[in-house]
């Protein structure tokens, strides 16, 4: 974890605990990266209640119930998919916020629509419209998934330190 990712951690533990709040992660290509960036700071058990790692599209349908028609028609790597993700989660674990990722870390897997380093976020409040966001990131496959964990956890510190002032 990166002395940012640690500073943004403590804010939004912080923030979730004073609302009595917890969030679950559905992570596709950060691998669990993000789950781990909370878990790394202690008592986070009393915040986070889970993290899911949904790579395949099998999985994001088994255990978050994409659709499959929707991976079909718009790509696993899509801002639908993402918002999916995070609802299914929403809808099945103990949680009031879901973030979920899905993107092409690369070095292969992209294409002229959707290249390397494209990685969609969607963050689902229960009861509230979703925030779904498309981010192009640059670099090799490391600096595109810590760059997804701090635009993750960027957006969620924001939304929570908005929704408490």
């Amino acid at each position: 974890m990166t002395d940012d990712h640690a500073e943004l951690i403590e804010r939004i533990a912080v923030a979730l605990m004073r609302r009595r709040e917890r969030i679950g992660t559905a992570e596709s290509c950060t691998g669990g990266l993000i789950a781990a960036a909370c878990t790394d700071l202690a008592g986070s058990s009393q915040w986070f209640e889970r993290g899911v790692v949904c790579y395949s599209n099998e999985s994001k349908t088994e255990f978050l119930g994409v659709p499959k028609a929707l991976i079909a028609l718009h790509g696993s790597v899509s801002g639908e998919v993402a918002e999916h993700m995070a609802r299914g989660l929403l809808a099945h674990a103990p949680i009031d916020w879901a973030l979920s990722v899905t993107g092409i870390a690369g070095p292969t897997g992209g294409s002229a629509a959707k290249p390397v380093g494209t990685v969609w976020l969607a963050l689902v409040h229960a009861g509230r419209p979703a925030r779904v966001w498309r981010e192009n990131f640059g670099g090799d496959r490391h600096a595109v998934r810590a760059q997804t964990v701090t635009a993750g956890l960027t957006a969620l510190c924001e939304a929570l330190e908005d929704r408490d002032t």
